[in-house]
């Protein structure tokens, strides 16, 4: 078992990192509160992992409220929220209520809006069931939904109570979830964790094949450990939190430009991670064979093709609409070696023209 602790200004809470640890969450959840649940999941998550969790709940005799949602990045809307809000209101969901988000990132996030807003906010518990809310998107507190116009564009800051990660929910994750999981895993490795790197350089193929829960508990717990030192130091996102976007500026072009609905998120990361790692190769001193190493990492995650459809200047307008960016211009996340991460500003149109060409071309 590992624990990670996050410690903010106005929140402090710990991630559990467990294999097992699934099953003994009614226990632990009687540590935190008494009073009654909420439980967010999606359809294809609620059939799995929801219905048993939900009896369990329901055995110790709380009051629990199920709200599934259709799975996908669709789901992650105002018009979605609304029809929550609705059921907590109707079902007299009181400010002592818990909501326990079961699920992926878009779960998590969409499940974290509402707990930020509901009644000015109530307690939440996140159990990400993939690799990437695991890894990413269940810590930090970074909670919203999307806009037709841009990715997470509405949205708060707002800690969970507590995390509960059990690596052997990733048995039953389909292939290419898994795959786009192991891009943030990768991203931790390429801008602070050249230990990781090495590790997943030599193990990647034994771990895209095994998803080995002991090893697993390592590598996600690590992980953890580097987000939360992160956002420890920054938690606004005012300074060295940005380094976490590493790939995530073309990334979300991308998402954007195909309509949120064909790319999962790391895919599109493991895109943007490209045209970022060219980019620091053109400006911030990346070397040509750290280059090569970085690329090749990338190439066994197998990220699918940029749609013939989509065009280059669709992508480029979907970055002048990214949430990061400020008046006075983009800021992207460069390296200068693997592992060593910097911001970098005023980047001229060219440069990002090229870099997006990169993120876009046929990986082999």
């Amino acid at each position: 078992m590992k624990h990670v602790i996050v410690s903010t200004p106005g929140k402090r809470y710990d991630i559990i990192v467990e294999k097992k640890s699934f099953a003994q969450f009614p226990l632990i959840l009687q540590s935190l509160t008494a009073g009654p649940v909420v439980l967010i999941t999606d359809a294809n998550v609620h059939a799995i992992y929801g219905r048993q969790l939900a009896a369990r709940l329901q055995s110790t005799g709380r009051q629990i409220l199920v709200q599934i949602i259709p799975p996908g990045e669709s789901s992650k809307t105002l018009q979605q929220c609304e029809q929550l809000y609705s059921a907590l209101i109707e079902n007299h969901v009181s400010r002592d209520a818990v909501i326990v988000a079961l699920g992926g990132g878009v779960v998590g996030d969409l499940a974290g809006f509402i707990a930020a807003t509901y009644m000015r906010g109530i307690r939440l518990i996140q159990i990400p069931t993939t690799l990437l809310a695991q890894v990413d998107s269940s810590v930090g507190g970074k909670v919203g939904v999307n806009h037709t116009l841009g990715k997470n564009l509405i949205g708060a800051f707002y800690h969970p109570d507590k995390v509960l990660i059990d690596p052997e929910v990733l048995q039953t994750l389909d292939e290419r979830e898994w795959r786009a999981g192991l891009a943030e895993v990768v991203k931790y490795a390429f801008i602070q964790d050249t230990e990781l790197l090495r590790l997943l350089e030599n193990e990647m193929t034994t771990i895209l094949q095994q998803r080995d829960a002991d090893a697993l508990e390592e590598i996600i717990a690590r992980c953890c450990e580097i987000k939360a030192d992160i956002v420890q130091q920054d938690e606004r996102e005012e300074g060295v939190r940005a380094w976490l976007n590493f790939g995530h500026t073309i990334g979300h072009a991308l998402e954007a430009a195909t309509g949120f609905n064909y790319y999962c998120h790391g895919e599109a990361v493991g895109r943007g991670m490209m045209g970022a790692l060219h980019l620091s190769t053109a400006l911030t001193g990346l070397q040509a064979d750290e280059l090569q190493r970085a690329l090749a990492l990338i190439r066994m995650l197998n990220p699918p093709p940029v749609p013939k459809n989509i065009s280059l200047e669709e992508i480029m307008a979907r970055l002048l609409q990214d949430k990061k960016r400020r008046s006075s211009g983009q800021t992207w996340v460069l390296l200068n070696h693997l592992g060593a991460v910097l911001l970098q500003d005023n980047i001229s149109d060219a440069l990002t023209r090229m870099a997006v060409e990169q993120a876009c071309q046929d990986l082999y």
